[in-house]
């Protein structure tokens, strides 16, 4: 079975200097960016049965990946101030 992977960098190559810059500079993205690699790695776990949970369990955790993931995309694409 192939895991897909869905680190932000995998996801979104073409920010990936943006990414980087808004790590360092910018508190909130890098707390969101932890806390989607976070999630990510938890959802693999799971995918790979390393870590079995129910389905609902592990759909949870796919909507919270894309709620941060919304987020992490609404600031890597909004307007430097």
């Amino acid at each position: 079975m192939s895991i897909e992977h869905h680190d932000l960098i995998h996801e979104l190559p073409e920010y990936r200097q943006r990414i980087h810059d808004l790590k360092i500079s910018n508190a909130h993205f890098s707390r969101l960016f932890d806390e989607y690699h976070d999630v990510t790695k938890e959802v693999e776990r799971m995918e790979t049965l390393t870590e079995p949970v129910c389905s609902d369990t592990e759909n949870a955790r796919k909507a919270k990946r894309l709620h941060l993931k919304d987020q992490l995309f609404a600031m890597l694409t909004a307007e430097p101030a």
